[in-house]
């Protein structure tokens, strides 16, 4: 099923690459483009079988982001945010929940989620806020339980798909003890949920990651795992949910950008120039080389996620990919020289989206501060003044 779901992607690709200049020029949010994935059953990607989903592992969801982002780096960035959210939960298995103290009835609230996704119903992910970043232990969001549920309130940056998801999954710190993070999965909904249309960016641009305002009561079974302060330790375990997904998607603009080049180059008859051919294979080696360390990381999460091997190969796909789709980026838009920096050129964009890879979390100075010290002997989770999470 998941190889019918990598066809899926691939047939989608085109499509999602025709409507992405317009998207991007205008700032818009690609609703076609998530039409297309509802129809082709990708948001129930991650979802088990017994629950209607395709029931993919991590490598099979990296290579259908990788194929959506050949199309629209933005749509499949977007994916990668319910993808994340369907993954984690679909992850927690009954050693997991046996471990980590879930309830029954707190998988069955999972069980329905994942249901929803396979059934069309897409989350997005509100966690960053502007002064602490994707940092869970500095949120300014709090929580406090109140008859029925809980109440939450705060206000959440970058929140792609804002608007248009029918769900969001917030991170909220303990309004009686800060040192306890959880996450809720809130429906759109719910009343006191506000968007403030803030995203005008220089790359990613339609994957309309506003701010989202939160001042809402929600029910019981919106805390996931049913248990409070499981964000911390589900970073710990499941890291690749918060690092690796981005890589692939920016492995995928990476050899978009290969491909807009060649295409460019080969239709203003400059190809045989060996400047341009010199930087075209460099592109070539780097993306094919940062698509294997990838793929390695991916298929150590699907056989033994949380290891501490496996983590260093997740914060080597996130470095390499963000590092490597700028660099690749600007060497393809230099290839095709200033006919390509025009608005509206494919390379324009994707030198733009490119640039962006490197910055979500976590960041490749942060990546490779974390492979430094795992790599002299240390404890990189808890080493250092300032907590990753």
């Amino acid at each position: 099923m998941a190889g019918d779901a990598i066809a899926a992607a691939r047939r989608l690709a085109p499509r999602l690459a025709a409507r992405a200049a317009e998207h991007d020029r205008d700032g818009t949010f690609p609703v076609d483009d998530f039409a297309d994935l509802r129809a082709a059953g990708l948001f129930g990607l991650m979802v088990p079988g017994r629950l209607g989903g395709r029931e993919a592992g991590f490598a099979e969801y990296a290579t259908v982001a990788y194929e959506l982002a050949r199309g629209n780096g933005a749509t499949a960035l977007v994916f990668n945010m319910h993808a994340s959210v369907t993954g984690a939960l679909s992850a927690v298995n009954e050693d997991v929940a046996e471990s980590l103290g879930v309830s029954d009835e707190a998988l069955a609230a999972r069980d329905r989620m994942l249901a929803g996704a396979a059934a069309g119903s897409w989350y997005g992910v509100a966690m960053s806020e502007r002064g602490a970043g994707s940092r869970l232990s500095k949120l300014a969001t709090i929580y406090e339980p109140v008859d029925g549920g809980y109440h939450i309130k705060g206000a959440k940056t970058f929140c792609s798909g804002a608007g248009h998801a029918d769900a969001y999954l917030v991170a909220a710190r303990s309004a009686t003890d800060q040192s306890v993070v959880s996450q809720f999965l809130v429906p759109a909904t719910v009343d006191g949920l506000r968007v403030e249309q803030t995203w005008d960016s220089l790359g990613m641009r339609a994957t309309a990651s506003h701010d989202l305002h939160i001042d809402a009561v929600v029910p019981e079974d919106t805390l996931l795992g049913g248990v409070e302060g499981l964000a911390l330790v589900v970073a710990q375990l499941m890291p690749h949910w918060l690092i690796a997904s981005y890589a692939a998607v920016y492995v995928g603009v990476a050899q978009a950008a290969v491909d807009a080049a060649v295409a460019h180059v080969v239709k203003r008859g400059v190809s045989e120039l060996p400047s341009v051919r010199s930087r075209i294979g460099r592109a070539d080696a780097a993306v094919a080389a940062t698509r294997l360390v990838v793929a390695e990381a991916a298929r150590r999460v699907d056989e033994e996620p949380g290891a501490e091997e496996t983590n260093r190969w997740v914060w080597r796909a996130k470095l390499l990919a963000g590092t490597t789709a700028a660099e690749v980026g600007a060497s393809m838009l230099e290839a095709a020289g200033t006919s390509a920096t025009r608005r509206g050129h494919p390379l324009e964009r994707l030198y733009r989206d490119a640039r962006c890879g490197s910055l979500h979390p976590a960041t490749s100075d942060v990546c490779a501060d974390w492979l430094g010290v795992a790599a002299i002997g240390g404890d990189p989770d808890r080493e250092g003044t300032n907590p990753r999470w």
